[in-house]
């Protein structure tokens, strides 16, 4: 028990010194990203190996948001290479994130759920929702990456609804990697109606995704929290 409390203080002191370093050293922090992956490109297959390592670190720690890290991946190897790279270490790292999570937190949250009958239904309408709550979430903004990992591996949402709900950041990633080709080229530059065509299509994606996210959690609460219930959670 004392072994998991440390591994639990461990974690949540690292996931809190990572996201205090992305806040404090934003600009220093994506510099030292986009040289790690401009020296990729020089070592052949070990750099497709550090690059991807790379993405899942950033999905993991959330010490920048994923976008950066595809950007970068699009800038020192194209779309195709760059997309590659990008979509499997992310995948990586939501899988570990999630894992994590599941391991180390989740019997903590299943005791505080038999407290509470009405945070439990709560949590079984979430685990319900499944790949779809999933989805919406990655496509909209309000969370972090690495934040919406982590959160998702406290409920009883199944490792399989997770991952299917998790590709759904794909679409997005690309379009970042395409930004991040587009910076390469020394005749597209970022200010190109192409460029501008990408930026409208992710905001459109992100408000799309955040008003469907917010009408799917109310459905959530109606259904777990009925009206005129006073009890609290």
């Amino acid at each position: 028990m004392k072994f998991r409390v440390s591994l639990v203080a461990a974690a949540v002191l690292l996931l809190a010194a990572a996201a205090a370093a992305g806040r404090l050293w934003p600009q220093q922090i994506v510099a030292i990203a986009g040289a790690v992956m401009g020296m990729t490109r020089a070592l052949g297959g070990m750099g497709w190996t550090l690059a991807a390592l790379v993405q899942v670190l950033v999905a993991v720690c959330g010490i920048l948001p994923a976008s950066v890290g595809a950007f970068a991946c699009g800038l020192a190897y194209g779309v195709e290479a760059g997309f590659l790279l990008s979509a499997s270490g992310t995948l990586a790292g939501a899988m570990l994130a999630f894992g994590l999570s599941r391991s180390l937190f989740r019997p903590l949250i299943v005791r505080l759920l038999a407290r509470n009958p009405r945070a439990a239904r709560l949590e079984a309408g979430v685990a319900r929702d499944g790949w779809r709550l999933v989805a919406l979430l990655r496509c909209s903004p309000v969370m972090p990456f690495a934040v919406t990992s982590y959160a998702f591996g406290l409920t009883s949402i199944s490792p399989r609804a997770y991952l299917t709900g998790t590709l759904a950041a794909l679409p997005a990633l690309l379009g970042y990697v395409v930004l991040g080709d587009l910076a390469g080229t020394s005749i597209v530059s970022l200010t190109s109606r192409q460029a501008h065509a990408v930026h409208m299509a992710l905001l459109v994606l992100a408000i799309a995704a955040t008003i469907l996210l917010t009408w799917r959690i109310g459905r959530i609460i109606q259904r777990a929290i009925p009206a005129g219930n006073d009890s609290r959670i």
